[in-house]
């Protein structure tokens, strides 16, 4: 297991250099743009830049969340694996989402958390102004399956299960538990 977290601290600290270049350029191009007169388009690489932000903040509390309790219940039962696959993309929605996928695995069971959002105009858009989306799955349990969108709601980021239905830790553990039911 240790292997596992080690590998994903490699690839964490790629995706956010990664991410800080990316951010970098968008600081640069709302800066030339707006020096050539253009406030328009530096107010939209602007809004783009802070979208990017929260949706990183978001993805990434979901996933560090999603990996602590997954540790927890790895130090009950030696027989849970975890696995990270980065990046990832899936559908969701009509639209491919660029992220990451965290698999738990406790015998045959498994549980599955994507998350990501459209990067590029090839991946589609965000339908009805979500930021970002995740699914949690469940291997032979498509009942205990739920699908996540993120909204910037007053100062930080959400995650809602359905409209108006927050998603939080407790949530997730919720998720464990049902790993790890008989």
């Amino acid at each position: 297991m240790k292997l596992h977290l080690q590998i994903w601290l490699v690839i964490l600290a790629s995706m956010n250099e990664l991410d800080q270049a990316w951010s970098e350029m968008l600081a640069d191009a709302a800066a030339n743009a707006k020096s050539s007169g253009r406030a328009d388009v530096a107010e939209y690489l602007a809004l783009r830049q802070s979208n990017d932000a929260i949706r990183q903040t978001g993805v990434e509390w979901l996933f560090n969340a999603f990996i602590e309790i997954a540790s927890e219940v790895a130090r009950d039962y030696s027989q849970v694996v975890i696995e990270r696959e980065d990046p990832h993309e899936f559908e969701f929605n009509r639209s491919r989402m660029a992220g990451s996928l965290v698999r738990v695995r406790f015998g045959v069971r498994r549980v599955t958390i994507e998350a990501g959002w459209t990067r590029t105009p090839e991946h589609g858009f965000m339908r009805g102004g979500a930021l970002a989306a995740a699914r949690i799955k469940h291997f032979g349990r498509p009942k205990a399956d739920v699908e996540l969108t993120l909204w910037h709601k007053s100062e930080a980021p959400v995650w809602q299960s359905l409209p108006g239905v927050c998603f939080d830790s407790m949530s997730l553990r919720e998720h464990f538990a049902i790993l790890l039911e008989n």
